[in-house]
């Protein structure tokens, strides 16, 4: 990326609290209810992802946050100031499309320039201005081009560009990276977190993408059904998920359901059906419940064919692999326990070869700590 100009970070006054709050936001279509009581703070300079499954409400959040759509209750503040009565050109929030949404018969340079014609900056400062933003995209050469004429990810960075001229305070951007291959949107990613570092501006992404959410922002909501079900950084999300929704949903993770035997200080066993006793480190809110889940992620767990040489695995489970499924940097083994459940452990590949593999039909002992369980409530 070009070196930013510092006339391109607009000035954002301190203010007490977050930069964007919004206050027990609802939306409803008729009898669904889109959005429920929403609230959340987002701070000033943060990169923000909203993240959940289709139909959990997360674009129409978004869409009220840009003003396509007005809440039915609740407010939406932006540096203290409610937006909500706003139209969608008088908020300094802009939005970037998940299709772009450029106009096919302009060049890149007008397209990049419409918002800023239409707010009625002279001439000159226009042009200023898409200079910049050319060269903040690296698009510089192909301001006379068509969309047509352009890859797929040259789009992308022109509906940026686009997005950036007006100035805003916040930036919206919808499944941004959908439309790109893997390769490219791996590339764009780094580019867009790099770009939002340098300008200082807050950012706030909807993604379905549970990776590029992770790789992008320094916080993720989490949503379902219209509610955000845990607001954390993603180490947070993924090593500490706040219900059985949300470690299911964030990566992939194995769920055994117990029954609590005993509690000795911060460490309890639970007895599961169809796996035998697991012993966890007790949660820090401890739940009085007598059944728990307990979920593992399987990088967590560690195979062997003679058993642990690590005095703390406290959790030794016997079973055969019943499939593996390489994916390069790990293979994934799903093991048949001799008790009937099935456990998923990930594995590095250290080696070029397949050595230390285990064979389908294989029997293995998968150990893990008690440190490395999760436990939730039911």
């Amino acid at each position: 990326m070009a070196e930013v100009n510092p006339t391109l970070t607009p000035d954002i006054d301190e203010v007490a609290g977050p930069l964007l709050r919004i206050e027990t936001v609802t939306k409803r279509f008729g009898g669904f209810t889109a959005v429920d009581a929403l609230s959340l703070d987002i701070k000033a300079g943060e990169f923000f992802a909203l993240l959940g499954p289709s139909g959990c409400g997360k674009t129409t959040l978004l869409r009220m946050l840009a003003g396509f759509e007005a809440p039915d209750e609740g407010r939406i503040l932006l540096g203290g100031e409610d937006i909500a009565p706003m139209l969608p050109h008088q908020r300094p929030v802009n939005m970037m499309f998940q299709n772009y949404a450029l106009f096919p018969h302009l060049s890149v340079r007008d397209n990049i320039a419409f918002g800023i014609k239409r707010a009625g900056l002279p001439r000159r400062e226009i042009m200023a201005r898409v200079a910049e933003m050319l060269a903040l995209v690296r698009l510089e050469g192909l301001e006379k081009r068509r969309p047509d004429e352009l890859s797929g990810g040259q789009r992308q960075r022109v509906a940026l560009a686009r997005a950036l001229a007006r100035r805003p305070r916040v930036l919206l951007l919808d499944e941004p990276l959908a439309a790109l291959d893997k390769k490219l949107r791996e590339n764009t990613q780094r580019e867009l977190l790099e770009l939002q570092r340098r300008l200082g501006l807050t950012f706030i992404v909807v993604t379905h993408d549970q990776e590029e959410a992770m790789t992008l922002a320094d916080r993720i909501g989490v949503m379902n059904a219209g509610k955000l079900e845990q607001v954390a950084t993603p180490r947070h999300l993924y090593e500490q998920p706040a219900s059985r929704w949300v470690a299911e949903f964030v990566g992939d993770i194995n769920i055994l359901e117990g029954n609590v035997d005993s509690r000795d200080d911060h460490r309890w066993t639970v007895s599961v059906a169809n796996a035998g006793n697991v012993v966890v480190t007790a949660p820090r809110e401890a739940t009085d419940s007598a059944t728990v889940c307990v979920g593992i992620r399987p990088e967590k767990i560690r195979l062997s064919r003679r058993g642990p040489a690590d005095a703390g695995a406290m959790n030794r489970l016997n079973g055969i692999v019943a499939s593996v499924g390489y994916l390069g940097g790990a293979s994934v083994y799903t093991m048949s326990l001799d008790n009937g459940a099935t456990l998923r452990a990930s594995l590095a590949n250290t080696a070029r070869l397949d050595v230390d593999a285990y064979a389908v039909g294989e029997r293995v002992v998968a150990w893990f700590a008690p440190d490395d369980c999760i436990v939730l409530g039911r």
